[in-house]
């Protein structure tokens, strides 16, 4: 079963965490999420980013609309807002 929540991922948390992908923090925050390749690839992980930006160290080769991210390969530029579809 899933449900859709909406969080706030305070940059500084996410910093002091030692996460290397916004993904990685949020298994640490005990949301699950799909994915498959964890590296950008695939576009299994697609989120919905409300508000907020976002970077990519390494250019992702999935693809990706307008008003989203991969969780898997990111890290916050700022706060964020995002729409997480989380899978029990």
């Amino acid at each position: 079963m899933s449900c859709t929540k909406v969080y706030n991922l305070v940059k500084e948390d996410y910093v002091t965490s030692n996460k290397t992908c916004v993904l990685d923090y949020l298994e640490q925050q005990e949301f699950h999420l799909h994915y498959h390749c964890r590296d950008g690839y695939c576009g299994a992980c697609r989120t919905v980013l409300k508000q907020g930006e976002i970077e990519y160290p390494k250019e992702p080769l999935a693809f990706i609309r307008r008003g989203e991210f991969l969780p898997c390969c990111s890290i916050p530029k700022s706060d964020l807002i995002i729409e997480i579809e989380n899978i029990d």
